[in-house]
């Protein structure tokens, strides 16, 4: 389970919606509180997301997004700096499910949670978590929860 400090879904949902119709993306810093046992993902807490611009050329940013080696690093050391660590990174699906597509399989590492947010039409809908297996042969859907 991953569970959002207040406001830091909304900004993911808000993010979407600003960058219609392209995808958004970004990180997400917080906590593991609980690691999980026999393979289980454990309890995260988002205490805050971090925008990060998309570097997929422009024409592409409709479908894909890229995160560059140098933001990771600036969100590595944002988090380091309060305290928290990168628990995943989130993206937009304009027009299409909040669901991994191929290309998030692809590029997804297993430790991460990877949120996506469905804008349909440039309203935020759905909002959800994944997890890859540790034999990277699929997503499994990490529950979701705000708090406060």
């Amino acid at each position: 389970m991953i569970t959002f400090a207040a406001g830091a879904a909304d900004a993911i949902r808000a993010e979407g919606e600003k960058t219609y119709p392209h995808e958004c993306c970004g990180a997400i810093l917080g906590r593991v509180t609980d690691p999980g046992i026999s393979g289980g993902f454990g309890l995260r807490e988002a205490e805050a997301v971090v925008p990060v611009e998309n570097a997929r050329e422009p024409e592409a940013q409709y479908h894909r997004f890229v995160i560059e080696a140098d933001d990771v690093m600036r969100v590595e050391l944002a988090a380091r700096r309060q305290g928290l660590d990168v628990l995943g990174f989130y993206h937009s699906h304009p027009d299409h499910p909040a669901r991994p597509s191929e290309y998030d399989h692809e590029h997804a590492l297993p430790f991460y949670s990877y949120v996506i947010v469905a804008v349909e039409k440039g309203r935020a809908a759905a909002l959800t978590s994944w997890r890859l297996t540790a034999d990277r042969s699929g997503f499994i859907e990490e529950e979701t929860e705000a708090r406060g």
